[in-house]
């Protein structure tokens, strides 16, 4: 078994250009993650930030790791959150879900970190939105520094964020080579979000994903100087994946009525309470 590497795409959120490592057309998804953007760093006013204004989610979980800055988060649920690195914004559209993301108001500074969205499964996708927010997160030592678990389990170490199916996310934090212990039934991804590493002789910069398939039980890592990489995992997602804009769906018939429905503004993806201007696109290409 090899790292398959594959080049993340330039895109264009809000005001910032992120590289999106998922999904590509080599790599879909990896486990549930199925959506992973790179974003910043940016430099933010207190009135400028990302920038990114009311928009709508189905069928997923949005995780949101920032890594320099803050953030402020707004969602239909009416909650209001500021976040900061080291702090994990977990977001469960269910059935629909609408957010912002915007300056905060005070921060001025550079604002950098990653966007993941987790698919869920048939059992959950329809169920009620839901948020929360989780200041702390256990973190276990590692040569040279030490890993953050942002959901799932890693190394014996459980996060307390609410995940739908088997998976994990971790931030590592290291300058010394490392032997990660890994749940052999999971595909594995990497993301470099600073330095390099290098795996099975590969090494592997930012603007990258390194993908490795399920049979593992331990990954050897080899930073090149301090690094800080994610760390995504899961088992396999069983079923097919309809993807366009904001929406998880199965079909592109569920796909284009969600979109449908947020055009309509007719209450499924409730209201968000900002200054910025409602995201619109047009309907998808086949509809």
């Amino acid at each position: 078994m090899t790292i398959e590497i594959t080049a993340s795409a330039l895109a264009r959120v809000g005001d910032v250009t992120v590289r999106r490592a998922l999904p590509r057309r080599q790599r879909r998804t990896i486990g549930a993650w199925c959506f992973a953007d790179h974003m910043g760093p940016v430099e933010a006013t207190p009135t400028h930030g990302l920038d990114v204004g009311p928009h709508p989610h189905c069928g997923l979980q949005t995780v949101t790791w920032l890594t320099q800055g803050e953030v402020l988060h707004h969602d239909s649920l009416g909650s209001v959150q500021l976040i900061a690195p080291g702090q994990l914004n977990l977001m469960t559209a269910g059935r629909g879900v609408s957010h912002s993301e915007e300056a905060t108001g005070s921060y001025a500074g550079p604002v950098e970190g990653i966007q993941l969205w987790m698919a869920q499964p048939e059992a959950t996708r329809n169920g009620d939105p839901a948020f929360e927010h989780h200041g702390e997160l256990p973190v276990f030592g590692l040569p040279g520094g030490n890993a953050t678990v942002l959901v799932g389990t890693l190394a014996g170490v459980e996060s307390p964020a609410r995940i739908d199916s088997p998976m994990v996310g971790a931030e590592l934090v290291f300058d010394s080579p490392s032997t990660l212990p890994v749940d052999p039934t999971f595909e594995h991804g990497l993301i470099v979000l600073d330095g390099a590493v290098v795996v099975d002789g590969e090494s592997l910069t930012p603007g990258h994903l390194g993908y490795l398939e399920p049979g593992r039980e331990e990954l050897l890592l080899e930073p090149e100087g301090s690094v800080r990489v994610m760390v995504l995992g899961g088992v396999p997602f069983p079923e097919p994946l309809v993807m366009w804009w904001n929406y998880v769906a199965r079909t592109r018939a569920e796909a284009t009525a969600a979109h449908r429905a947020w055009l309509a503004d007719d209450g499924r993806f409730g209201t968000v309470e900002s200054t910025l201007e409602r995201v619109i696109v047009d309907l998808p290409p086949w509809a």
